[in-house]
């Protein structure tokens, strides 16, 4: 008792000294993607931890400031176990090991994977509002999410280059390059027959310049200062936490293609 004890009270902060919220099940979420959905559908004091990762700003997909109003867990099945939550929302990719500890330990556990299209993570969003019992909540997220992603007409195609961590490119399947697509920006990997994961040297874009590079990454290449001599080429940084989550993050991404476009000669 007296080590669960310990966990229990590490987990928490002040924020969530009222525990769980009367209006749905008390939940725990372990993936940052999950955590800024809930933040947005869940009712206040239904949360009872965020995953760690929401507390890095490298890694978290919400503002610091509303992430430091929750608790938080390192993800082990002894703190979450000691939380006793009704569900638990996790990454598909969770550990088998903690998964069987949290299911023999009575709890629920639901997992997503990382949503490919608008639709999926509107459907991911609704799934997530449903656990809940938040659905008019997610249906509002849900709204915002279709405004922000339609598809603008206006404007001429730019050729465009996604730069992401570790100096790769984006597929067409994904998210982030359907959200490219709304904004008229061509993708210029795939135009060089480049395809998911594929490795893009600074020589590569250096020698086959986009119209518009946006930078994701932070390697040595993509800090190099001859892209600064790429005098057709607009060089923009996307910050990485946009690329990889659906939910609430669809709307900062579009927020930020706009205003990126905005500065781009018509």
């Amino acid at each position: 008792m007296g080590t669960l004890l310990l966990l229990l009270t590490a987990a928490c902060t002040p924020a969530d000294v009222t525990g769980g919220s009367t209006d749905g099940p008390a939940i725990v979420s372990l993936n940052p993607c999950l955590d800024a959905i809930l933040v947005e559908v869940a009712a206040p004091g239904q949360v009872m931890a965020l995953s760690h990762y929401s507390r890095d700003p490298g890694s978290s997909s919400i503002p610091q400031d509303i992430a430091a109003g929750f608790a938080i867990t390192g993800g082990t099945a002894e703190e979450i176990i000691a939380l006793a939550p009704d569900l638990v929302l996790a990454s598909s990719f969770i550990a088998p090991a903690t998964r069987s500890a949290l299911e023999d330990a009575g709890l629920r556990v639901e997992t997503f994977g990382s949503p490919r299209s608008v639709n999926e993570s509107i459907a991911q969003v609704r799934e997530v509002a449903a656990l809940a019992g938040r659905e008019q909540a997610g249906e509002a997220l849900v709204d915002a999410i279709t405004q922000a992603s339609a598809h603008v007409s206006d404007g001429r195609a730019i050729t465009t280059l996604l730069w992401q961590p570790g100096e790769i490119v984006a597929g067409e399947a994904t998210l982030v390059a359907e959200m490219l697509r709304s904004r008229n920006l061509a993708s210029h990997a795939a135009a060089m027959g480049l395809a998911q994961a594929d490795f893009v040297a600074l020589e590569t874009v250096l020698a086959h310049p986009p119209e518009l590079l946006l930078v994701a990454g932070d390697s040595a290449g993509q800090r190099h200062p001859l892209l600064a001599r790429l005098t057709q080429t607009r060089v923009e940084q996307l910050p990485s936490r946009l690329l990889f989550c659906g939910g609430p993050t669809v709307i900062d991404l579009a927020q930020r293609l706009d205003d990126v476009r905005a500065g781009l000669r018509p």
